[in-house]
C-alpha cells in the first residue's frame, strides 16, 4: 500500500471503514511525518499526544457511519479549540486556551476526525504570505525560499507537504485561495454565511469565512458537506437547504456558461498567468461548457474598497484586546498606560497599520468620504456579478497575479503584498463562493492556480465544474521533500 500520508482524505477514509487501515496507524503516520518537517513552521501547537489517544480510542470503538472515522486533522490557529491554545498567530493571544470550541471544528470532531494542531498563520489573518506571524513565517514545501501565501499558509503548507489529509482555513480577501494557488492545492472560500463565524478569531465580520483546503477536488466537497451547517449562534448564519456536495459531485458540466471578465486582464500580468487562463479556457470548452466574454465595470475599484472595509472592521474587533480580561498584558503605570503598551507590544506591524487606517476611516469627518463611500462601491461590486449571472453559470480567472515569491521580498512594501489579492477581494465584497485548483507550472515549477467563481449559495456547480478540469489538467506538483533529512 502507498505511504498514508499520500492517500486522499477520501481514500483514507474508504482504508479505515474497510479496516485496512487503522485510525491509529493512519495518525501516528500524519505525525511522524509533522515530526520530521518542523523546518517548514506549519504549526504553532502541536497536540500529537492525545490526538493518538483519540485514535486509540477510536479503534477500540468504531464507528463506520461517520463521515470522517478517526481522521486525523491540523486546522488553522484561527479557530477555538476547547482546552488547545489558540493564538491567532499573534503575541497578544500567546497564552489563550479557550474553554468553547467553534462551530466548525466541533462539526468536524462530532464527523469522527481528531485534532492534531493548529496552523501557523499571519497575525489575526492579516497578511498574503505568512510572514506577519509572531511565530514566524512558514516555508512552502515547493521551495524553502517561498512563502506559502496567506493568511492560511501553514494551512496550505501542511496540505501540499502531506502533514495532515484535509484541513480548514478562513478567507478574508483571498486568504484560503492565494495560499492554494501557491501551494499547488486546493482551496475553496464557501458563500458568505456558508459556515458558521461562531468560534472563529474575527478580523473582518462581513468578510470572514471559512473553508477547506485540500489535495483534490473531491476531498474539498467531502469538507464544505460537513462544515456547512446553519448556526444559530452566528447571526450572519444563514439557514438555505444544503447539499451532499460529495455525493453529488459530477464531472459533467456540458452546456454550462462560464464568463470570462475582461477586467481580471490587467496591466502587467504575467505571460505565464495569461497563457494559464487560456489553457483554462480550452479546459472548459474540451468538458462541454460554452465561454461567454463579460464585464464587470467596478473590479479595479475592489482592491481600494477592501482595504478601507476591512481595517475598518478590524480597528473594531481588535479592541476588545486591551490586556484586561485574556490574553497578553504589559505592565503599566497606570490602565491608560498599560492599554497602550499591552496593544503597541501585543500586536505586530501589520496589525497595528490595518488598526491606525480602520480608525482613520471610521473618525469623525472621514467616515462619509472613505467608509461609507467604500460601502456604495461594494454594492456596485455585487451589482456587476448579479448583472453577469443573468448570463452565465460561473466565472473563470487566474487566482493570483503570479506564482509564489521569495520569502521577505514584499515585506517593505505593503501596497505591493496587497495587489496580491486583485483576483480574489471581489469575491469576499459581493459575499459569492469561489475556488482555486491547480492548473499550472510556472517556468521555475511553481504552481500556478485558476478561480472558478459562482453564484451564492451555488457551491456544487463551481465544485462540479472544478471536478472536469481537475480531470484534463491532472496537475502534478513538484515536490522533493527537501525538508525531511
Amino acid at each position: 500500500m502507498s505511504e498514508v500520508t499520500t492517500l486522499s482524505l477520501t481514500d483514507l477514509v474508504q482504508n479505515i471503514k474497510e479496516k485496512k487501515l487503522s485510525s491509529h496507524e493512519v495518525t501516528k503516520g500524519f505525525i511522524d511525518r509533522s515530526e520530521k518537517s518542523k523546518i517548514l513552521n506549519t504549526y504553532i501547537t502541536e497536540d500529537f499526544s492525545s490526538a493518538l489517544e483519540k485514535a486509540k480510542s477510536f479503534d477500540n470503538k468504531p464507528n463506520f457511519d461517520l463521515k470522517l472515522p478517526g481522521i486525523p486533522i491540523a486546522v488553522k490557529d484561527l479557530f477555538c479549540t476547547n482546552g488547545v491554545k489558540t493564538t491567532a498567530g499573534s503575541k497578544i493571544l500567546n497564552n489563550f486556551i479557550p474553554t468553547y470550541e467553534s462551530t466548525v471544528t466541533k462539526n468536524i470532531w462530532n464527523e469522527g476526525g481528531i485534532l492534531l494542531g493548529k496552523l501557523n498563520c499571519d497575525e489575526f489573518a492579516m497578511g498574503s504570505s505568512n510572514e506577519t506571524s509572531f511565530f514566524g513565517n512558514v516555508q512552502n514545501p515547493i521551495d524553502k525560499n517561498l512563502v506559502p501565501g496567506g493568511s492560511s499558509g501553514g494551512s496550505a503548507a501542511a496540505i501540499a507537504g502531506n502533514l495532515t489529509p484535509i484541513t480548514i482555513g478562513t478567507d478574508t480577501g483571498g486568504s484560503i485561495r492565494q495560499p492554494a494557488s501557491f501551494t499547488g492545492t486546493v482551496g475553496l472560500k464557501p458563500t458568505y454565511g456558508s459556515c458558521s463565524r461562531y468560534g472563529i478569531v474575527a478580523f473582518a465580520s462581513s468578510l470572514d469565512q471559512a473553508g477547506p483546503i485540500s489535495k483534490n477536488v473531491k476531498d474539498c466537497a467531502l469538507l464544505q458537506e460537513i462544515i456547512s451547517t446553519y448556526d444559530a449562534k452566528d447571526s450572519t448564519s444563514i439557514e438555505f437547504k444544503r447539499k451532499s456536495y460529495s455525493k453529488e459531485l459530477t464531472n459533467n458540466i456540458k452546456g454550462k456558461k462560464i464568463g470570462i471578465p475582461k477586467e481580471y486582464r490587467v496591466d502587467g500580468m504575467p505571460k505565464e498567468i495569461e497563457e494559464l487562463w487560456t489553457k483554462g479556457i480550452e479546459y472548459v470548452k474540451n468538458c462541454g461548457a460554452q465561454i461567454v466574454d463579460i464585464s464587470l465595470p467596478h473590479t479595479n475599484y475592489a482592491l481600494p474598497a477592501y482595504y478601507i472595509v476591512a481595517p475598518a472592521e478590524a480597528s473594531s474587533n481588535l479592541a476588545r484586546y486591551d490586556g484586561v480580561k485574556y490574553g497578553f498584558r504589559s505592565k503599566g503605570e497606570n490602565l491608560i498606560d498599560m492599554y497602550e503598551k499591552t496593544r503597541s507590544e501585543g500586536f505586530g506591524s501589520e496589525v497595528q497599520r490595518r488598526i491606525m487606517i480602520g480608525t482613520y476611516v471610521l473618525s469623525s469627518g472621514y467616515y462619509d468620504a472613505y467608509y461609507l463611500k467604500a460601502q456604495k462601491v461594494r454594492k456596485l461590486i455585487k451589482n456587476d456579478f448579479d448583472d453577469a449571472y443573468k448570463k452565465v453559470d460561473a466565472i473563470l480567472t487566474p487566482s493570483t497575479p503570479s506564482s509564489a515569491f521569495k520569502i521577505g521580498e514584499k515585506t517593505n512594501d505593503p501596497v505591493s503584498m496587497y495587489l496580491n489579492d486583485i483576483f480574489t477581494v471581489p469575491v469576499n465584497l459581493a459575499g459569492l463562493p469561489a475556488i482555486s485548483i491547480p492548473a499550472g507550472l510556472d517556468a521555475k515549477g511553481y504552481p500556478l492556480g485558476l478561480q472558478i467563481i459562482g453564484k451564492a449559495f451555488d457551491e456544487q456547480n463551481i465544485l462540479n465544474i472544478a471536478y472536469a478540469m481537475e480531470e484534463k489538467i491532472a496537475f502534478k506538483n513538484k515536490i522533493t521533500d527537501w525538508w525531511i533529512k
